[in-house]
């Protein structure tokens, strides 16, 4: 069957009765080059038993893969890939298998509010995969999708700093969880694109931390607090914080005794 010559709606349901394997593989083969990727997956999973075991086999598993996605049902083509990968280890589509794994955990990754086991086990795979093919055609797409996993993980610890800030001293010293939760962040993501918002809400916390000091440690705090704003200014001069990060240096200037 050549493209253009797909049946219609109807000759398709004779073709899913059928009992001509070669015509539904070759059928599904034209549905997939026609992106129409559900029935080419129903095809090839009605004859996936029948070549079971030979060449074919292969091929059959990795277009069932590559349906998935081009439905996106990315969970299903994880499932598929994995089983491509522990079935042909040293197989023709191994690369992209596993380039394609790593992608596929990328597509489910959620919002970074959310729970981000998908967006651990992207970076899992895709860093598993630029290890083995560095220098894959696939390779520049993997490492900007890692790049941005990295930094869906580090919002979401930005997050988590925020809420332990706008808490306050609600039931303890969030102030000081707010801090670690930052200074954490930055030691895990250093390259990240939130790391003025991590050490402005170091400096924020420092500040409430000596304000609500006991008398005994304030001083310390508010000289820690000095010190966290010319860090801060060292390192982000042109911050858009600028303002609030000066008001804050003058109040615990005031402060020192």
């Amino acid at each position: 069957m050549s493209a253009g010559m797909l049946p219609s709606c109807g000759d398709y349901q004779k073709l899913l009765k059928s009992k001509d394997s070669e015509l539904k593989y070759n059928s599904a083969v034209e549905y997939f080059n026609q992106k129409e990727f559900n029935k080419a997956q129903t095809l090839f999973d009605d004859v996936s038993g029948y070549y079971r075991g030979t060449e074919r086999s292969e091929d059959i598993l990795h277009y069932l893969s590559r349906c998935y996605v081009g439905q996106k049902m990315y969970t299903m083509a994880q499932e598929y890939y994995e089983t491509y990968i522990r079935s042909y280890p040293k197989g023709k589509y191994i690369i992209e298998a596993r380039y394609m794994l790593g992608y596929c955990y990328y597509s489910d990754s959620p919002d970074a509010k959310l729970d981000q086991t998908s967006t651990k086990k992207a970076i899992k795979y895709l860093e598993e995969f630029l290890d083995v093919y560095p220098d894959s055609d696939y390779a520049p797409d993997a490492r900007k999708y890692l790049d941005e996993m990295y930094d869906k993980l580090a919002l979401k610890e930005l997050y988590n700093a925020q809420l332990y800030y706008n808490l306050g001293s609600y039931l303890g010293n969030n102030y000081e969880s707010a801090r670690i939760v930052a200074s954490n962040a930055l030691k895990q993501y250093p390259y990240s694109k939130y790391r003025e918002e991590f050490s402005f809400i170091i400096l924020q916390s420092r500040y409430q931390e000596a304000i609500l000091s006991i008398a005994e440690k304030k001083q310390e705090r508010v000289q820690e607090t000095i010190d966290e704003y010319y860090n801060f200014i060292t390192d982000f001069p042109d911050t858009k914080h600028r303002k609030v990060a000066d008001k804050i240096l003058a109040q615990a200037k005031k402060m020192k005794t």
